[in-house]
């Protein structure tokens, strides 16, 4: 691999969930023109739709989103060939979030329908143990056929603490939990945000000046919550609607490097939103067609947006436009079966 090199790993959806990918796979990018060409099949591996990495250590993570839920480990080898090392149950069905604790000691792993979140510990290698713990949420909301109770979307390990939060479709909630660095064992310490009835919680993300920035998939928005000085706790502090297109299902949101700019996937209308940012919260400045259908994940990978289309079967390209941040469509996009999640994985990351 050389010094420049670039590598992005590429989740799916595979036959056991009714999609067409056939496992994780491994494309090369060029970091100064954004290209990407599809180097094959890294691993064959049943619809593993998200994909974390160790901080400190060359190990993939992939859920494996099935009824039975189970999470795979993979060794990265310099050439980003895929080894791998262990698979375990997630106490749960329909895996599809997961990320590594800041200590590297464990791996969190939401149930979107088993309703709870499973903790693994890694040992020195990075290699996931059985569960240690698995937290039961409970709650539901308005909307009957997607909040008959908790759904668990998304997990976020503080990278600075032991606090964890949980954003829940179900029940409306990001809840706030500890994670104990030495048992394993995640105790809940309770909502950190309240969010409107039917916003359904899927993934949040904090913005540079501490704002945290949540997209709600029920109700098609972007809201951002700040702490309340009464209390301590988060409060609201405004919120958008992400696309003029109904019905809309927003799924990924991110932001760049300095965070001018907030960007929001919307499945449906399959737009991405682009949000301006000020610290009096975000205002809509553009929204772009993705080129592809049922955009469940995006990535900002430099100046280079990369869209992940679920039904349309392809990633699509688009170069960022410094001054006003809005996408341009570039290049043609790569075929991929499915698509769910893109990770980037460069050459630092990587030993073997």
């Amino acid at each position: 691999m050389g010094a420049n090199d670039e590598y992005v790993f590429v989740g799916c959806y595979t036959g056991e969930s009714g999609g067409e990918g056939e496992g994780i796979a491994l494309l090369r990018r060029d970091p100064a023109t954004g290209e990407l060409t599809r180097l094959g099949l890294a691993a064959r591996t049943p619809s593993p739709s998200f994909l974390a990495q160790h901080p400190r250590r060359p190990v993939l993570y992939a859920v494996n989103e099935l009824d039975a839920g189970t999470v795979s480990a993979f060794a990265v080898d310099r050439d980003a060939s895929l080894t791998p090392v262990a698979v375990q149950s997630t106490g749960g069905g329909a895996p599809c979030h997961l990320a590594v604790a800041a200590d590297g000691r464990h791996l969190l792993v939401t149930n979107y329908a088993g309703g709870s979140v499973a903790v693994f510990p890694l040992d020195a290698d990075g290699v996931p143990g059985e569960h240690c713990d698995l937290l039961d949420l409970q709650g539901g909301g308005p909307v009957a056929d997607r909040q008959e109770g908790p759904h668990p979307h998304m997990v976020a390990p503080d990278p600075n603490g032991a606090d964890v939060l949980i954003s829940d479709l179900g029940s409306d909630r990001v809840w706030r939990a500890r994670l104990d660095p030495i048992s394993g064992r995640l105790v809940l310490a309770g909502p950190a945000v309240v969010a409107a009835p039917g916003t359904g919680p899927r993934h949040l993300l904090h913005s540079i000046d501490g704002a945290l920035l949540l997209v709600g998939e029920l109700a098609g928005e972007l809201s951002w919550y700040r702490p309340d000085p009464a209390d301590g706790g988060l409060r609201q502090a405004g919120g958008a609607s992400t696309s003029a297109g109904k019905p809309n299902h927003p799924s990924e949101l991110t932001t760049g490097r300095d965070g001018r700019f907030v960007y929001v996937a919307n499945r449906g209308p399959d737009t991405v939103s682009v949000f301006s940012w000020e610290p009096e919260g975000g205002t809509l400045v553009a929204e772009v067609a993705v080129g592809g259908a049922w955009p469940r994940h995006i990535a900002l990978l430099g100046d280079h947006l990369y869209v992940a289309n679920e039904r349309s079967h392809n990633v699509t390209i688009f170069r960022i436009d410094p001054d006003t941040g809005i996408p341009q469509s570039q290049g043609e996009p790569v075929g991929e079966g499915s698509p769910t999640c893109l990770l980037r994985w460069n050459g630092l990351q990587v030993s073997g």
